[in-house]
């Protein structure tokens, strides 16, 4: 009972450091002496202070425990609530969660919206490096105004930084104009089908030039996802060489781009994930350009594009919506993975494809064969299949 003494004789002020101090100072009290100070102490600073004052008074094996296959006492149960409570709170608890799922749902929103108005432009407006560019151009112009109103720390920008990133703003201003391109020729859900056969590619490569052997498991994932994509595209109506190959390369390239950044990067993290993301796009959109003027010109200007017979209005509004969407859904992404795994990170990049596939289909009544179908969920459940096998990997690496 000394702990119940030192919670009531502590007052308002004091009230969960004398509990906390008390439980601690009475190594044989019982549990439930330190919840009843919990609950004496009345608030919630000092409820969580007793509960983990318990919870350590148990750890240490103050008390006398009770008897093996027996029930946990009534104060025990209370004095883990207590700590469970004070857990919460330091997690973030309901408050996290809200968050997580905003971000989520903010994730898949922009992702469609980009997907949807960027293949309303390409489908008119064949130009998928000045549809690249542009995309590039309005992200940099976010990431310099994000600096400018210190919205976020700005990165210290060295010479040697910038060469070092440079190879990875290349290879991700090829992926994307390569996944542009493949959608100016095909449907969005066909882009999106191959676009799941990116574990494939990720574990060639990593094999190939980072020596990571996969596993049976793994490997066995990657034959839903290869036999999935096989029988779409083997059904897909709107298919052609130049799209399938264009979001092949997409994927190739992409996954290029996440091993060359462990090969040049290593352990090292100069810049957090949004900065160097950051960075990225404001490279690509240097490197973009004299290929744009190359070989589109500069078809932004109101002359030429009406000059082609469109609506200016409906091309620049959808190109300016595609490019804010684009870069938005990828800032998104990089403050998700900040606060999940990467495993977590990539189950919901998996639901997010199942959603595109789906609205895309919707939206623009594409045409689709129940081959079709069987073949894409084929190939996105051995996404999902992929995914809780590295999971787990994961979990048993950290286990040992």
């Amino acid at each position: 009972m000394a702990a119940a003494a030192a919670a009531r004789a502590g007052g308002r002020g004091r009230a969960g450091a004398g509990a906390a101090a008390a439980a601690a100072a009475a190594p044989r009290a019982v549990p439930a002496a330190a919840a009843r100070a919990a609950r004496a102490a009345g608030r919630g600073g000092a409820a969580r202070a007793a509960g983990r004052a318990a919870a350590a008074a148990g750890a240490r094996g103050g008390g006398p425990g009770p008897a093996a296959g027996a029930a946990p006492s009534r104060g025990a149960r209370l004095s883990a609530r207590a700590a469970a409570a004070g857990a919460e709170g330091e997690d973030g608890g309901w408050g996290r969660t809200l968050l997580l799922g905003s971000l989520f749902g903010l994730w898949y929103f922009f992702n469609i919206y980009f997907n949807i108005a960027n293949k309303q432009v390409l489908k008119l407006f064949t130009v998928p490096i000045s549809c690249t560019w542009l995309q590039f151009a309005v992200g940099s112009l976010l990431a310099l105004s994000m600096w400018t109103l210190r919205v976020h720390k700005a990165p210290k920008i060295t010479k040697e930084l910038v060469l070092k990133i440079l190879p990875l703003a290349a290879v991700h201003a090829l992926g994307n104009l390569l996944t542009n391109v493949s959608l100016g020729k095909v449907a969005v859900s066909f882009t999106h089908t191959i676009k799941a056969m990116e574990p494939f590619f990720s574990v060639v490569l990593s094999a190939i030039f980072l020596g990571d052997q996969p596993t049976a498991a793994v490997v066995a994932s990657l034959v839903p996802i290869a036999g999935g994509v096989a029988l779409a595209s083997a059904t897909e109506l709107s298919f052609n060489w130049a799209g399938f190959l264009a979001a092949m390369g997409s994927n190739l390239t992409f996954q290029s781009r996440n091993v060359l950044s462990k090969k040049i990067m290593g352990g090292e993290k100069p810049l957090d994930n949004i900065n160097l993301f950051s960075v990225i796009t404001i490279l690509a959109c240097l490197l973009t350009f004299p290929v744009m003027l190359l070989t589109e010109g500069f078809v932004w200007a109101p002359s030429t594009i009406t000059g082609l017979g469109l609506d200016l209005n409906f091309i620049v509004s959808r190109a300016l919506i595609a490019a804010l969407c684009f870069h938005s859904y990828q800032q998104v992404s990089y403050m998700i993975l900040a606060r999940v795994s990467p495993v977590t990170h990539s189950i919901g990049n998996c639901v997010k494809r199942v959603v595109v596939i789906m609205t895309s289909i919707l939206f623009f009544a594409t045409p689709v064969s129940k081959l079709n179908l069987i073949g894409t969920g084929l190939a996105l459940s051995g996404v999902a299949v992929y995914s809780q096998v590295k999971r787990l990997q994961g979990a048993k690496a950290k286990a040992a």
